[in-house]
């Protein structure tokens, strides 16, 4: 998709619904497949079905309150199809973000990631806008829909950035907290490893669970075969005993590594693949902006 081309070009009128009163999912999905369907006969609406289903079950269709956006990537699709249905009175998705007014099915080729991330990221960029859902829904029909998009859209990219990929994680540690804050702090969330920030809110390190284990263990004895002598995990236990005083900034690495949102994705999966990591820093003019992580950017990529 070049700069030139945005999503709202793949999205023609007669596949823009703008007043359905269908309120159950399921119903709204077969109605949006069988119109894409009715000007697309090769679609194959029985594997369309299924693979949106089989998405269903990993990742969230409900992006964001009142937005729902259910897609897939089909083997045997030549070209990407695009639909959108309106539903003011809300249709449950099992959301908890609540009830979804606005459905956009997305399918698209999948030997083309480029093209389905490209898509992917310009809808969320249109409606990061918090008031996009009720603005469209105010359209008085699909050609308002239309020009809704193109009065908004921003300036396209010929190719997916690392801002297009990266996520901010849910959880950030600070120099001045403490290792047992950290610990608590990777016990209630998903991640592997966090970023570090000072008081003005730059990256400064990150924290990984392995460094956890690395500064538990004494060097020499990571020299040793057997372990056995070690009683009760001792090392970990005074550890442990003096969390409470230890910062994060005594344990974090400083040696990480950064790219800037507007370096090329596929800069971000050679840096993974060349450096082993398993997190890489995002910034936005030198100032921290998020991160990228190797199995949600694989997700993207393969299978998303």
């Amino acid at each position: 998709m070049k700069s030139s081309r945005h999503f709202y070009d793949l999205l023609p009128l007669n596949n823009i619904v703008c007043r359905s009163k269908i309120s159950d999912r399921d119903e709204l999905l077969r109605e949006m497949l069988q119109m894409l369907k009715r000007h697309h006969p090769e679609l194959d609406l029985e594997t369309a079905a299924r693979e949106i289903s089989a998405r269903e079950e990993f990742f969230p269709t409900v992006i964001a309150p009142g937005l729902a956006l259910p897609h897939a990537r089909l083997p045997n699709l030549k070209v990407p199809l695009l639909g959108m249905v309106c539903t003011p009175a809300g249709v449950d998705f099992n959301s908890e973000l609540g009830k979804v007014q606005i459905t956009i099915l997305l399918l698209t080729p999948a030997d083309d990631p480029n093209l389905h991330l490209q898509i992917l990221a310009e809808l969320a960029r249109v409606f990061s806008d918090t008031t996009m859902v009720d603005r469209v829904l105010e359209c008085p029909g699909p050609a308002g829909v239309l020009e809704l998009f193109d009065a908004n859209h921003r300036d396209g990219k010929e190719f997916l950035t690392a801002g297009d990929v990266m996520t901010p994680p849910p959880a950030l540690l600070h120099e001045t907290d403490t290792l047992a804050e950290a610990i608590r702090c990777f016990a209630t969330c998903k991640w592997p490893e966090l970023v570090v920030l000072d008081d003005e809110g730059d990256a400064r390190g990150v924290l990984a669970l392995t460094d956890l284990l690395k500064y538990s263990l004494p060097e020499h004895l990571l020299w040793m075969d057997d372990l056995s002598p070690i009683d009760r995990f001792q090392p970990f236990a005074d550890v442990l005993r003096t969390a409470g005083e230890t910062r994060v900034a005594d344990v974090m690495r400083e040696d990480f590594m950064t790219v800037e949102t507007s370096a090329p994705a596929i800069q971000v999966a050679k840096l993974f693949t060349v450096h082993q990591l398993r997190i890489l820093v995002i910034t936005d003019h030198g100032k921290y902006a998020g991160v990228v992580e190797l199995k949600a950017f694989c997700a993207k990529l393969f299978w998303e």
